[in-house]
């Protein structure tokens, strides 16, 4: 048995988990920072880093109370090193490195992208490969080919901006303040999808996406047409962004012959994006796995799950291991 710490602090999440042997989890918090960037609209750089400074400590404690742990049980520590915002990011790795130091345990740095990746692991860890995973986020937009652990082959990427961000900034367009995922999510739900015909972008163009021209369409409808219900335009916008993203879900896992098609990331959360990913997946008779909420927005039972795999394969992370705002997933060619 490994019982395994992790710690994410790649954003405005500041989050610590207990897990066991990559899949059991014991506590899983996440101290958010929502109520700190509204304000700004977005995630302000230094203030999240100094929220992390001071919740980091507490919020470490408070998951090892909750698992009903003290520091002789833990074996492994982890913590993400990248990518994400460098500030934030020396936060997590500091304290990881430290809490290593003090318990002489195993220090894994992990990568942002492939946690969110293990996210479904976590709750399905008997999923059949190759998988398409879609990794949708504020910040990325990705068709993964995971073939198997520790094997990923990207398919398609977003060439502007990610689907998450064309989220927040639609809504903040229409005054929905921030975050504006789960906002436009929340107010879709009394508009008409189909009331306004915003064209999916890039439907029909391999599997890269582009969201900045959708983005530019709404702004442009709303100056022409001002007089339109704000649930309409919301409803019509997610309707093509999800669109186009089980679309091209659709197009990679004919492409490699997947056994399934997987969500991750926060934009995963989404209510019409899961039921229409999970539509596909019965159409092309595979299987679909969709991680809970609260496994879509970042956390660190993901970090820990990942831990687990990366510790069975590569052993420990050198303690001079950094943080990298930049880093990429080691995908092959």
């Amino acid at each position: 048995m490994t019982v395994i710490l992790g710690i994410e602090t790649s954003c405005d999440e500041t989050a610590a988990a207990v897990v066991v042997d990559g899949h059991q989890v014991l506590a899983n918090v996440v101290s958010s920072q929502v109520d700190l960037h509204a304000r700004y609209g977005g995630v302000v750089p230094e203030i999240a880093g100094r929220a992390h400074e001071s919740l980091i400590t507490p919020v470490v404690a408070e998951a090892m109370v909750e698992a009903g742990v003290n520091d002789e049980d833990i074996d492994v520590v982890s913590a993400t090193h990248g990518p994400g915002l460098i500030g934030s990011l020396l936060i997590g790795v500091s304290a990881a490195k430290a809490l290593s130091l003090g318990w002489n345990v195993p220090f894994i740095g992990i990568n942002h992208h492939e946690a969110h990746l293990y996210a479904a692991l976590l709750e399905e860890p008997d999923m059949d490969f190759p998988l398409v995973v879609m990794l949708v986020s504020g910040g990325h937009t990705m068709l993964i080919e995971f073939q198997d652990h520790g094997k990923y082959k990207l398919l398609g990427a977003t060439v502007d901006d990610a689907a998450g961000e064309a989220f927040d900034k639609v809504a903040r367009y229409l005054g929905l303040g921030y975050p504006g995922g789960p906002a436009i999510d929340e107010l879709s739900k009394e508009g008409d999808p189909d009331r306004i015909k915003f064209t999916p972008p890039m439907r029909n163009e391999g599997l890269n996406f582009s969201f900045s021209g959708l983005k530019t369409a709404v702004v442009n409808y709303v100056r022409q047409n001002p007089e339109a219900e704000t649930a309409d335009i919301a409803a019509s916008f997610q309707a093509a962004v999800v669109d186009v993203l089980t679309h091209k879900a659709r197009q990679a896992a004919r492409h490699i012959g997947a056994k399934g098609i997987c969500l991750a990331g926060g934009v995963a959360a989404n209510s019409e994006l899961r039921e229409k990913a999970l539509d596909v997946c019965v159409e092309e008779g595979i299987q679909g796995f969709l991680p809970s909420r609260a496994m879509c927005t970042d956390n660190a039972a993901m970090v820990a799950a990942t831990a687990w795999w990366r510790m069975q394969s590569q052993g420990p992370s050198p303690l001079d291991l950094g943080a990298d705002p930049n880093l990429r997933l080691p995908f092959i060619d």
